[in-house]
């Protein structure tokens, strides 16, 4: 393989059909490629802003609303090679960010009441009702939305009621043994 040689995951990437900067750090985004093609979404771009010292300019937000699409889609730039946001990172912010329409999916597809997913999730009910109808859902309930999935597709429940974990990854060659689970009464 030479240095020119250009490899495809299959995967296609993230490119931008529109991009668009609105106060609050916010970027009003139209995917034209990529896992959210066709989608339009608003993506707060404050976590990438306010963390890494390059975005340092953007925080006035003046400047930030100069940012236009570049690089056939591939980029948002704020007018020099330093100042440039590309479309991977701001997809990855806007899986974080989810809708109220999500969120709602996200308690039906998991059965949770609002009650419940308030006390799963440290909020209080009246919060949770909001998320679900009128949003914004913070990124750390986003995230954490995430982690129940994956604790709840890590485990499972026996038909006496028990909670187990799911099987350990085997290693060639290793037998490992296999936590014991008491009932509890």
């Amino acid at each position: 393989m030479s240095e020119n040689d250009i490899v495809d995951s299959g995967i296609p990437m993230p490119r931008m059909a529109s991009a668009r900067p609105l106060p609050n750090y916010l970027l009003r985004v139209e995917w034209a490629e990529g896992p959210r093609v066709g989608r339009n979404d608003l993506v707060d771009v404050a976590p990438a802003v306010f963390s890494y010292k390059v975005y340092r300019p953007l925080r006035d937000e003046n400047l930030f609303l100069t940012g236009r699409i570049a690089e056939d889609g591939e980029i948002v730039s704020w007018g020099t090679e330093d100042l440039e946001m590309s479309a991977d990172t701001i997809q990855s912010l806007a899986q974080e960010s989810w809708t109220p329409r999500e969120f709602a999916a996200f308690l039906t597809k998991n059965k949770l009441t609002q009650e419940t997913a308030a006390a799963l999730l440290g909020r209080s009910r009246r919060q949770i009702a909001t998320y679900a109808t009128t949003g914004p859902i913070p990124r750390v309930v986003a995230l954490a939305c995430y982690g129940l999935e994956a604790l709840r597709r890590d485990r499972f429940v026996n038909g006496d009621g028990e909670t187990i974990p799911s099987q350990p990854p085997q290693i060639p060659g290793k037998a490992l043994q296999q936590p014991q689970t008491e009932k509890v009464r």
